[in-house]
């Protein structure tokens, strides 16, 4: 049992943080919610907290088993919705859910904007490593060599890394599932993250990593509600009540002791594919947005994530797809009116599109931020932004322009036909920050290296899918296409390839 002492270590130190009272234990009755419904904002990527169940593909981990029972014993209906770590604190602050459960750590600024549950649990920041690394064993050596760190954005792992290394020597990914992933595979050198879910992944990777030097912070989670929620007391209650009856430490010893990441582990069941005969399939690309689609200088042919997935599509469904250039502002229209048999261009997935074109599946979920200069020192936030007179630019048409409006008023918004174009403002200092999908700004970031950053929290999280025709028999082939792509890991490889290792740099013109 290689992992026995320090899995040990920290129950002990959950023991004595949160002790047992077995006198005097909470009397006081807990209010009754009357059977209303809670929705719960959970990321289901973020082991052992929430996940997806292989075998089952329902949710499971330590947020569905505590809200349940917080639940059983305030007579509520726990309603889990998925959503994207990115824009989760910022969806809860707005009301779109009543409460997010994702090991959320306890900060003044996210108190800001959001009210905190009491503390339910304490980790702390470690340093995950590949179980053969000898270059470093402390978080000093780390920091003191050119080594790169992969992290999620916005989240307090990620502000820790900056601190120990600097933002330079940062590689962001999607979820922290992927930057274990590229950790494994030697494309960065450690990853900044929670003690427990390191553990987690170190059982799902057996004998192939480690933790590496002391705990770097020590924080406490706790769930997020609405300000002002009628719910933080009652939980806050429910919360109590568990802790004082061993509840709070039973889930912890089922999560974070006996729980074994590798059992998860497993062969899902091949989809079996419909054959579309060897027809053209026509898509509508932009061929500038990088790295969806755009031209390789050097061919002068379309590449990039949109490119790769439909050549996968097609093999798996035996049809040829035949690009077509189309400029973003009339693609929806054209694909609605049957012009185009789809569009694969970064999409974001609304009810107002749904009304006029039919959409795939989601295969990606994005954020939306703020991209600046790298030496913008006035403004360090979406409300910074938005208070003083500064330009926006951004792309008609698109849902980013939408938050842009939202955020500024349109009487400050630049508007540029391609976000190619805005970003290049950006640089010339014509405007003052551009508001873009966050997997796009990290590609600009790339190509114009140590002249852009990513200013604030993200924005907005939104899901990305294909459109068709209304009414096209092409979406349910490409749902179970993308299925197919989505379970035997090929979606993440293109992830890796086109968000994670792709350098946007050799592409300049």
């Amino acid at each position: 049992m290689q992992h026995r002492t320090p899995l040990l270590f920290i129950l002990l130190v959950f023991a004595l943080l949160f002790p047992v009272s077995l006198i005097g234990a909470q009397d006081e009755e807990l209010p009754d919610l009357g059977g209303r419904e809670v929705t719960i904002a959970v990321e289901n990527a973020y082991l052992p907290f929430n996940f997806i169940d292989p075998e089952t593909g329902e949710g499971i981990g330590w947020d569905y088993d505590a809200w349940r029972i917080i639940c059983e014993r305030l007579n509520c209906q726990p309603v889990f919705v998925e959503t994207a770590w990115e824009g989760m604190i910022v969806a809860v602050s707005e009301g779109q859910y009543d409460v997010a459960a994702d090991g959320i750590t306890i900060t003044e600024e996210r108190a800001e904007v959001v009210d905190f549950s009491d503390g339910y649990i304490e980790l702390s920041q470690v340093i995950l490593a590949r179980a053969d690394e000898e270059r470093f064993a402390s978080a000093e050596e780390l920091a003191a060599g050119d080594f790169i760190v992969g992290s999620q954005p916005a989240t307090t792992n990620y502000e820790t890394a900056v601190e120990l290394v600097g933002e330079e020597r940062i590689q962001a990914y999607e979820t922290f599932g992927v930057a274990v992933q590229a950790l494994l595979a030697g494309d960065v050198d450690a990853v900044i993250m929670d003690n427990v879910a390191s553990m987690g992944y170190m059982g799902a990777n057996e004998d192939q990593l480690k933790i590496v030097g002391e705990p770097l912070t020590s924080e406490e989670l706790g769930f997020i509600f609405p300000k002002g929620s009628d719910l933080v007391e009652p939980v806050n209650l429910a919360l109590q009540s568990m802790r004082e009856d061993g509840t709070l430490d039973e889930l912890f010893q089922k999560w974070f002791v006996e729980f074994d990441p590798s059992s998860l582990e497993g062969e899902a069941e091949a989809v079996e594919l419909p054959d579309l005969g060897g027809r053209e399939v026509t898509i509508a690309v932009e061929n500038a947005y990088l790295p969806f689609n755009f031209i390789d200088p050097e061919t002068g042919e379309g590449i990039g994530w949109d490119y790769d997935a439909w050549r996968i599509i097609c093999e798996r469904l035996n049809c040829q797809p035949v690009f077509v250039e189309t400029a973003w502002e009339g693609m929806i229209v054209a694909v609605s009116e049957g012009q185009y048999d789809v569009a694969a261009d970064g999409i974001t997935i609304t009810e107002e599109r749904a009304e006029v074109v039919d959409f795939s599946d989601g295969y990606i979920e994005l954020s939306q931020v703020i991209l600046a200069r790298a030496d913008e020192e006035r403004f360090a936030s979406a409300e910074e932004l938005a208070a003083g007179d500064f330009i926006v630019g951004s792309q008609p048409a698109t849902t980013n322009y939408e938050t842009a409006v939202e955020l500024v008023g349109e009487e400050r918004i630049q508007a540029y036909e391609t976000f190619g174009v805005a970003v290049q403002a950006l640089l010339a200092g014509d405007v003052d920050a551009v508001i873009m999908d966050n997997v796009a700004s990290m590609g600009y970031m790339g190509a114009n290296e140590d002249q852009l950053k990513i200013v604030g929290e993200p924005l907005t999280s939104e899901e990305l899918g294909f459109i068709f025709p209304k009414g096209s028999d092409l979406v349910e082939p490409v749902n179970l296409a993308l299925q197919s792509m989505r379970e035997d890991g090929t979606l993440d490889e293109l992830f890796q390839k086109w968000f994670v290792e792709f350098d946007p740099s050799q592409f300049e013109q």
